[in-house]
C-alpha cells in the first residue's frame, strides 16, 4: 500500500516507517481494538499448554474466540502456526472459557459459544507471496492483515482476501491430522454458502445481487459472511442480509427512532429475537423498490461514518 499527499495540486509520496518491535504493533492494536476490529479484548500473552498466544479476543456478535498473532518479519509458516493454535483452542475449550470469565467478569457457558466460527488473525507489516498463497483456500480459518505506519502517524490496514474456491481438505488425506480435525469443527462461511447450499431460487439470488451492487457503491464497504447472514460493514455493520428461499430479509443497524422511513415499510423488531443487528427489518421481494430501500440503508451507513 502506497500513500500520497496532495498540496497545491502536487502529489508527494508519503514515507513509511518501521515498527521496531512486534510489541509495538501489539500495543497499537490492543489500545484501538474497537476501531480496528470492533471485538472484545480478553487478554494479552495468554499462556496455555506450553504455548503463548499474543492476544485473545472475543467476537460478541458471533460468540466466538479470536486468537491473534503479531509478526514483524515474514520467516514463519502461517499454516503451521495457525492450525496449531486452532488445535489448542479445540482441545482446551474450558481453559478459554475460564480465561474469558475471569478477565471479563462475565459467566460464559460452553453451549453459548459458536466454536465453528473461531479463527486466527495474523497482523504484520508484510506477508510474503508464499504466506499469502498458503492460506488461499475457501475454508481456512485464518486472516492475514497487513499494517503500515506512515509519517505524521498515519496508518494503513488491509486484509489479504482468499480468492480460491478449493478446500484445504482436498490436500489433506489423513483424516486424523490437525488440518482435518480442525476443519471438522471450525467452519468458514462464504457468500457461496448462503447462495448455493440452501436451494435458493434464481429470482431471490437476483434480489441479493442487485442489492449488493447498490450497497457496494455507497463507499467504503466490506462484505463479511457470517454463519446465519451476510454483513455489510463500514466501521461496523450497517446492514445485515439474510438470504431465504422466499425472500431476502435485511436488518438496518439503527435503534428505534433513528430511522427516517416516511413510507413506513420497516418492521420494528426491537423487542423480538432475530439474527442480524439493528431494530429495523425489511423483507425484499422481486417488486420491492430498491431505490427506497437504499435511502434507508444509506442512513445507517452515514451513522457509522
Amino acid at each position: 500500500m502506497k500513500l500520497f499527499s496532495l498540496t497545491n495540486d502536487k502529489i508527494k509520496s508519503v514515507s513509511s516507517k518501521d515498527f521496531k518491535l512486534e510489541k509495538d504493533i501489539q500495543n497499537l492494536i490492543e489500545k484501538n481494538l474497537k476501531e480496528f476490529f470492533n471485538l472484545q479484548f480478553v487478554k494479552s500473552e495468554f499462556s496455555i499448554k506450553n504455548f503463548r498466544i499474543d492476544t485473545l479476543w472475543f467476537d460478541e456478535e458471533n460468540k466466538s474466540f479470536v486468537i491473534v498473532e503479531y509478526k514483524r518479519g515474514s520467516n514463519y509458516s502461517v499454516i503451521d502456526q495457525g492450525y496449531t493454535y486452532m488445535s489448542i483452542l479445540i482441545n482446551n475449550k474450558s481453559d478459554f472459557i475460564l480465561e474469558y470469565n475471569e478477565m471479563c467478569g462475565k459467566t460464559l457457558k460452553r453451549d453459548e459459544i459458536d466454536w465453528e466460527q473461531s479463527k486466527v488473525i495474523f497482523i504484520s507489516p508484510q506477508f510474503n507471496d508464499f504466506q499469502k498463497q498458503s492460506i488461499n483456500f475457501r475454508d481456512v480459518p485464518f486472516e492475514l492483515w497487513e499494517i503500515k505506519w506512515y509519517e505524521n502517524d498515519f496508518f494503513g490496514f488491509v486484509q489479504h482476501k482468499n480468492t480460491s474456491k478449493e478446500s484445504i481438505s482436498s490436500i489433506s488425506k489423513d483424516t486424523n491430522d490437525v488440518v482435518s480435525v480442525v476443519s471438522r469443527e471450525v467452519k468458514v462461511y462464504t457468500e457461496d454458502y448462503h447462495l448455493n447450499t440452501k436451494n435458493i431460487k434464481d429470482e431471490i439470488k437476483e434480489i441479493y445481487f442487485n442489492l449488493k451492487e447498490r450497497i457496494l457503491n455507497i463507499g467504503d464497504v466490506n462484505i463479511i459472511p457470517r454463519k446465519l447472514y451476510i454483513c455489510f460493514s463500514h466501521r461496523t455493520n450497517f446492514v445485515d442480509v439474510e438470504i431465504r428461499n422466499k425472500d431476502v430479509k435485511i436488518y438496518i443497524n439503527l435503534k428505534i427512532g433513528e430511522l427516517d422511513d416516511p413510507k413506513n415499510i420497516t418492521k420494528d423488531v426491537s423487542n423480538q429475537g432475530h439474527w442480524g443487528n439493528g431494530d429495523y427489518e425489511i423483507r425484499l421481494y422481486p417488486d420491492t423498490d430498491l431505490d427506497y430501500v437504499m435511502f434507508l440503508i444509506n442512513q445507517s451507513y452515514k451513522k457509522q461514518d
